[in-house]
């Protein structure tokens, strides 16, 4: 199974900055398609935001469209999601996932961000 970590989580104020990081434990994600899910409380879970697996294709909810930027350094293995201008409804635990697969059954921990005052 591909397992992923999520990190860079935190609290913020209303229209601050967080970079979220997903890297991979033995294994390579550049054979891979990433994407960005959230889940809020009492909520279903919700895909962010997609990028291919050489990063020249990239997808984002509407809800987060020139806020939100995924990118990904290979060599790194790692894939970030830049997220500026937070609002509270950004509130949620974030998680990774191969293939941008909503129905992923191997999630990590996630990394929680709230989003308040």
């Amino acid at each position: 199974q591909l397992q992923l970590v999520e990190s860079g989580g935190g609290l913020v104020q209303p229209g601050g900055s967080l970079r979220l990081s997903c890297t991979a434990s033995g294994f390579t994600l550049d054979r891979y398609s990433i994407g960005w899910f959230r889940q809020a409380p009492g909520k279903e879970r919700e895909g962010v935001s997609c990028i291919s697996s050489l990063g020249g294709s990239t997808s984002y909810a509407d809800s987060v469209k020139g806020r939100f930027t995924i990118s990904r350094d290979n060599a790194k293995n790692t894939v970030y999601l830049q997220m500026t201008s937070l609002k509270p409804e950004d509130t949620a635990v974030y998680y990774c996932a191969p293939n941008c697969d909503i129905n992923y059954t191997s999630w990590g921990l996630g990394t929680q961000v709230t989003v308040s005052s």
